[in-house]
């Protein structure tokens, strides 16, 4: 195999509202952790065992602008992207490391009746670009120490 791949799938419950963080010249970061669940049976005990995984995740601009306005906490959603790991250095100058999974695609999958219409139900992506189109780049951002 010529390439590599970077792809994370996750299904899970918001942990908290998206935080948004805006910067000069109009960009913004949207910042919320997601909750997956494992669940089985441990068969020494029969007893029913559930673990909860926590990922955070990032979202750039208009998709964070979206998600902050549609998303609340403990609602289901389905995200798509790649994982990213950041290194800095705490107040004791220990190196500290965060790995985040930096969304590229997501679609909302909790019912609700009171904005079901007017919510967006896709993805961020354009279905297909055209000639015309332009489109952000997936390629590195700079990394941010928050």
């Amino acid at each position: 195999m010529a390439g590599t791949l970077n792809k994370v799938m996750l299904i899970g419950h918001l942990g908290d509202e998206v935080k948004m963080h805006y910067f000069d010249g109009g960009n913004c970061i949207g910042r919320f952790p997601l909750a997956t669940n494992e669940s089985y049976t441990n068969k020494q005990t029969n007893e029913r065992v559930t673990s909860t995984e926590w990922h955070n995740i990032v979202v750039r601009n208009k998709a964070a602008e979206i998600c902050e306005k549609y998303l609340s906490k403990g609602d289901m959603v389905y995200i798509e992207g790649r994982l990213k790991t950041r290194k800095w250095q705490d107040d004791k100058g220990q190196d500290r490391y965060s790995t985040e999974i930096h969304c590229t695609d997501f679609t909302f999958l909790s019912n609700k009746n009171e904005n079901a219409s007017s919510a967006p139900q896709t993805s961020q992506k354009p279905a297909k670009p055209t000639e015309n189109s332009v489109s952000e780049p997936i390629g590195d951002e700079d990394d941010l120490p928050f």
